[in-house]
């Protein structure tokens, strides 16, 4: 029994031996790996260390090299020949002969629309109005009624509220024109008096003289007239025939700007390149806008001027208050030129129906109704809506009138106003990658996708005042 345990013992301690002797081995092992792996890192270390400093010296001893180097011989400079131009020189005509072409298109198309004039500025008044009643015409179709009854309805309307404005103001000024023909004649004898006993001290000898003058001027032409009434009555029925005519394309253009703008602005814009469509028809729709904007603030303003001015008169007791008011109203569809002539006007009937104190009256509060809406109303309503500088206003007005006469002054505002926001849109705006014809917004009865940047339009683009079926 003894010895048994004692052989146990013995074995159990030699397992232990064993096992002290596998970890111990195991241990020595490990230890060999860290070894050789500390080993492996330093030789490593000591490799890219070694690499380091060779490449240093490589570079070092290149730019030692470099700087011992003899320097390159500088090359003698060309002589310059009498062909050469200077950069200034060659720079200057570059921008010169494009500036010529860009004056010489503008020229042929000013002069372009000039020989159709007849038909331009018929077009222009159109689309104005079409841009004032758009908004009515799309409210009609909004309650159902079919788009081409609406604008027939609003175009009608536009008519008869004209006549009846003209008929009206023809009709005062037929009644009152054998007072004021006396009046006037009264008048010119005060004029006559006051220049006699008055500052000038004029002698009778003068007015006769000048009264002569104006009486011979008027005979002459009344005799050439006489001579060839075949040639004024031509040129009258001709004058007669054109404004016939005008009105007559005012009409229908206005129309089917109403009905089927839409179309026609799809169609034009069919016609760019298929690359250019979609900013064609963002500027569009945002000209468009702008045009809206300048009609209806113009409006706004004309009818202030006209009632102000007409309350003026009223208080003064001048005669044709309402014709003034109508003259005033149509007048001021030209800037700053038909509101001076209309207050002209205004004054000329005060100061023969009145007398001088009148016209002064009246010329102040002419002047107290025109610097109101110079200061007030154009500042908050064009500017704000427009954004065209005034003096922007002045030198377009000025360009009308020396290219156009009065239609060049009334069109030039809002054609400055849609080029300043097309040009405002295009600056903005990204460019498009090129895109399909669905992209571009063409479909074949016209655009669908709004424009790629700026705020929606509240109305279609020029010459489309509305949408099919809207």
């Amino acid at each position: 029994m003894t010895g048994a345990i004692k052989r146990s013992r013995e074995e159990r301690s030699a397992q232990r031996r064993a096992q002290r002797h596998a970890q111990e081995e195991a241990d020595a092992r490990e230890s060999a790996e860290v070894a050789k792996e500390a080993a492996a890192e330093a030789r490593e270390s000591a490799e890219s260390f070694a690499l380091r400093l060779v490449n240093q010296f490589e570079r070092l001893r290149e730019e030692r090299q470099e700087q011992l180097a003899a320097p390159e011989p500088v090359a003698a400079p060309k002589p310059v020949s009498r062909t050469d131009v200077p950069y200034g020189v060659e720079l200057a005509a570059q921008w010169g002969w494009r500036f010529l072409v860009i004056v010489a298109a503008g020229f042929i198309i000013v002069r372009a629309l000039g020989i159709i004039s007849i038909v331009v500025i018929p077009l222009v008044i159109a689309l104005l109005i079409a841009a004032l009643v758009s908004p009515v015409v799309n409210g009609l179709a909004r309650i159902g009624l079919k788009r081409s009854i609406s604008a027939l309805f609003v175009v009608i309307g536009v008519l008869v509220v004209i006549i009846a404005m003209l008929s009206f103001a023809g009709t005062q000024v037929a009644n009152g024109f054998t007072d004021l023909a006396g009046q006037t004649v009264k008048a010119l004898d005060e004029i006559r008096d006051w220049l006699i006993n008055g500052p000038f001290n004029a002698s009778e000898t003068q007015i006769d003289t000048w009264l002569n003058t104006v009486q011979t001027t008027v005979e002459e032409w009344a005799a050439a007239y006489a001579a060839n009434p075949f040639s004024r009555v031509s040129e009258v029925g001709g004058v007669a025939l054109d404004v016939f005519a005008g009105l007559f394309i005012v009409l229908f253009s206005t129309y089917f700007f109403c009905a089927e703008g839409e179309r026609i602005w799809g169609w034009l814009v069919r016609l760019a390149p298929r690359a250019a469509r979609s900013r064609m028809d963002s500027s569009g729709r945002v000209a468009w806008v702008s045009l809206t904007q300048f009609t209806r603030a113009t409006v706004i303003v004309a009818a202030v001027d006209a009632v102000g001015i007409m309350i003026i008169a009223a208080a003064l007791q001048v005669p044709f208050v309402v014709a003034i008011g109508v003259l005033v109203f149509l007048s001021s569809f030209v800037p700053l030129v038909g509101a001076t002539v209309a207050g002209a006007v205004a004054v000329l009937v005060a100061l023969v129906s009145q007398g001088p104190l009148t016209a002064l009256l009246m010329l102040g509060g002419v002047i107290l109704v025109q610097q109101l809406e110079a200061h007030g109303l154009q500042p908050f309503l064009l500017g704000r809506w427009v954004r065209v500088h005034p003096l922007g206003v002045i030198l377009s007005v000025a360009t009308g009138i020396v290219l156009g006469g009065v239609a060049g002054a009334l069109v030039a505002v809002p054609l400055v106003a849609a080029l300043n926001a097309v040009a405002n849109h295009l600056n903005a705006a990204p460019v498009p990658a090129p895109a399909a014809d669905n992209r571009a917004g063409l479909r074949p009865d016209g655009p669908s996708t709004p424009p790629p940047s700026g705020p929606p339009p509240s109305s279609p683009p020029p010459p489309s005042p509305g949408a099919d079926g809207a």
